[in-house]
């Protein structure tokens, strides 16, 4: 998707002969640009409380024979921007032909792009900030400087404290009493067939009212939730894409409401920072990347500081492999994003070229069982499946590192249990170590006991509220 630029992998993933790091593309693009004599590109990212992100990088001049690649180079880190970090204004400053290339992508406010492009993207970050969506072609001087916000939350144990984690596959819920765990469940349900907000009220007040049993009291409640959650408002999740319109305010109180009625503090992270706050809490250390793979790929950050950034981290929709023909996530209409390569879909997606056809008929979380019953039980292409995720998230993880500071990986979700999650990780260090060595000494990857990894996130929610 970066043309003249496309580079053949060392590892390639045995079940994806055709994938296509975006690393390497990266990497051969910068240094054909130094060597032409490099132009600047900054771009930069507003956010409606006041913060703006920025990311330098060089280009092709716009003389050279390829200068086409930068077109499509600076489509696909605004990508990525957008859903690691957020925004309402995109600042594209460089080479008016490449503004106006991403201009043409994402459309103008009030007229956004043609569908097949970055409408999605439009729509999705117009109702998340309710503001407007715009992309300004400007001189690189005339991006603003960056202004960050970042934020300590959780890590907050006394108490007796109920933490729960909301998925699009199951939800689990932990009753915490200073910090030691005295419950935890884990119920299947599929959250995304129902269009009534009633239903999903009625299940998290359940998963509440089974972890309170076993509590003297609740004093405070923590939330971990798939979806951009401001304010402890879930603004847009793919749980609740169900609900209609009409009805979604409902939604968008869901958690507010709660609390109010139990009279307890009450709040919600995106399920990704919560895991990162696990790993950070775990490991007691910071600038950590938390990924979680379950029904979609969860991601989130703690800075260098311990701090939560307020950035979207939804790796899920950034993109991760530049194939032309790279699989389609449905729900957004991209291709070769997080979601297709980090979680059940990419289970799904590749078992049949495994030699294992899963049934379709049940729950997702229930084939997702079958595909692992089969690993275990020595399939012989399924290894291959979570081999190909290794392999993906070796290279991932160095892209990745373009963006975030890393020192500590934490990988968990109901993907890594088992055989899956020791061959995900024997991967995505062997490619780490040969492709990228300078990073495989920087980052530590982390595979939490197996207990923690199916209901870490629900434990470390329970940290997020202070009780006053």
């Amino acid at each position: 998707m970066i043309p003249y630029f496309q580079v053949q992998p060392a590892f390639v993933p045995p079940l994806d002969p055709e994938f296509s790091p975006p690393i390497l593309a990266h990497q051969a693009l910068r240094q054909a640009a130094h060597a032409a004599g490099a132009a600047p590109l900054v771009l930069g990212l507003e956010r409606p409380d006041g913060s703006c992100s920025r990311f330098e990088t060089i280009v092709l001049p716009s003389d050279h024979p390829y200068a086409e690649a930068n077109l499509a180079y600076a489509e696909r880190l605004v990508k990525f921007l957008l859903w690691q970090k957020g925004g309402h204004k995109v600042y594209i400053g460089g080479d008016p032909a490449i503004g106006a290339y991403v201009q043409r992508c994402y459309g103008t406010p009030g007229v956004p792009a043609p569908e097949g492009t970055r409408a999605f993207d439009f729509d999705f970050m117009q109702r998340v900030y309710e503001r407007p969506f715009r992309v300004v072609a400007c001189h690189p001087e005339e991006v603003p400087p960056e202004r960050e916000n970042s934020k300590a939350l959780g890590r907050h144990l006394e108490g007796c404290r109920i933490g729960f984690d909301l998925g699009a596959s199951d939800r689990k819920v932990s009753a915490v009493i200073n910090g030691e765990t005295v419950y935890s469940e884990e119920v299947i349900w599929e959250p995304r067939k129902h269009a009534d907000p009633e239903y999903h009220y009625r299940e998290l007040r359940a998963a509440i009212d089974a972890a309170a049993a076993h509590l003297p009291r609740v004093d405070a409640i923590g939330g971990s939730s798939a979806g951009v959650i401001i304010n402890n408002r879930p603004m847009i999740a793919s749980l609740f894409r169900g609900v209609p319109a009409n009805r979604i305010t409902a939604i968008h109180e869901i958690f507010r409401h709660l609390g109010a009625e139990l009279g307890v503090p009450i709040e919600v992270a995106n399920d990704g920072d919560v895991t990162a706050l696990a790993g950070a809490m775990s490991l007691e250390d910071n600038a950590v990347l938390g990924i979680a793979l379950g029904s979609s790929e969860a991601s989130g950050y703690v800075n260098a500081e311990g701090k939560i950034t307020g950035w979207l981290n939804e790796l899920a929709f950034a993109p991760v492999d530049y194939n032309p023909q790279a699989v389609v996530e449905e729900w957004s209409g991209d291709q070769g994003v997080g979601a297709s390569y980090f979680s059940q879909q990419a289970v799904f997606r590749l078992a049949p070229r495994a030699g294992l056809p899963l049934p379709t008929n049940m729950p997702d979380a229930e084939r997702l069982k079958i595909a692992q019953m089969a690993l275990e039980a020595g399939h012989p292409g399924a290894g291959d499946i979570w081999r190909s995720m290794g392999v993906y998230m070796g290279y991932t993880l160095a892209h990745y590192a373009d963006f975030y500071t890393i020192k500590h990986v934490l990988i968990l979700g109901r993907c890594t249990s088992g055989q899956g999650g020791t061959l995900l990780l024997e991967g995505a260090r062997a490619v780490l170590e040969a492709e990228f060595p300078a990073l495989a000494g920087q980052i530590q990857l982390h595979l939490p006991d197996e207990k923690t990894r199916r209901v870490g996130q629900s434990i470390a929610a329970a940290s997020l509220p202070e009780i006053k």
